[in-house]
């Protein structure tokens, strides 16, 4: 079984205007809500390419109510802590001329909400995936990934963990079987601009020294590099078509390669499922279907 976790995921209140005015009545031509945060992004894909998962996490208030009850609609299965105050975030994504987007903070999780998630966690047990995806809420300690990794570690539960600097790399020492910076935040890691290919190679394989057993580095247009369990470097473009929304597609390439792995145990293969996954959310207002995904294998 594959879990994610969510620390803060949100409704996402989606608003197309043809302009913003600051001080003015703007009014809106369309808008949507798409229930998200990364680790529920995950699960929403694995979902669609019919892979059994279950999304954990935190949720707070009648906010809290609508996201579980949006995703169970989905067929989304979940597992979340219900906290006594505050209510899930709303974020506000504005869609006109250019992009704007005003993010939540959200509720504040306590000590005996983060036990009970431990106690949740404990029943992983060998072969199970564990995904640990975005960042981690100011209630939180920073080291949470790594708190979680420390409990489990040792059990044979294969850790997926898609986060930036240091809430990444803490984590490496417990060997997680795939991380998934972009090159940009792998340069960060380092403190350098990553420019050719080879330099990411070179610094992914860094990262594979310092434990992780699967490097994946998304690059945008130019494609994904994988590092891989064998320490081969494999890289692949990615298919035509035109970028209609960003958000969702670096969570919907983690599931992806998560799919094409278990479904056939092939690096090479899980990187064009992954590939194709990102791609297909990419291309879409919403998170990818299994058909899209199917139909961009063919193009990757």
């Amino acid at each position: 079984m594959i879990y994610t976790v969510t620390f803060n995921p949100a409704i996402d209140y989606v608003v197309e205007l043809v302009s913003f005015n600051t001080g003015e009545v703007n009014r809106t031509q369309r808008e949507y809500i798409n229930f998200g945060g990364k680790g529920v992004n995950v699960s929403r894909v694995l979902t669609n390419l019919g892979i059994e998962n279950r999304a954990m996490g935190f949720i707070a208030g009648f906010t809290g109510e609508a996201l579980r009850s949006g995703l169970d609609t989905l067929g989304v299965k979940t597992d979340f802590i219900h906290l006594k105050e505050g209510n899930t975030r709303i974020n506000v994504k504005i869609k006109a001329v250019e992009e704007s987007e005003i993010n939540a903070v959200g509720p504040a999780i306590s000590d005996l909400d983060i036990e009970e998630l431990f106690n949740k966690l404990d029943k992983l047990t060998k072969d199970d995936t564990l995904i640990l995806s975005g960042s981690i809420p100011t209630s939180l300690p920073a080291d949470m990934y790594e708190r979680i990794m420390n409990r489990l570690y040792g059990r044979g539960i294969r850790f997926i963990v898609d986060a930036t600097k240091e809430l990444l790399v803490k984590t490496l020492k417990y060997e997680p079987f795939l991380i998934k910076p972009n090159h940009h935040e792998l340069g960060e890691i380092f403190g350098i601009e990553l420019q050719s290919d080879n330099e990411i190679i070179y610094y992914a394989r860094e990262l594979k020294r310092q434990g992780a057993k699967n490097v994946l580095v998304s690059m945008a247009g130019r494609g994904a590099i994988l590092v891989d369990g064998d320490n081969i470097a494999h890289k692949i473009g990615t298919p035509k078509g035109r970028v209609v929304n960003s958000v969702g597609a670096g969570d919907s390439m983690v599931a992806g390669f998560c799919a094409g792995y278990l479904e056939k145990g092939d690096y090479q293969y899980a990187l064009r499922m992954g590939t194709a996954a990102g791609s297909a959310s990419a291309f879409s207002e919403g998170l990818a279907t299994y058909k899209e995904v199917m139909d961009l294998m063919k193009k990757v």
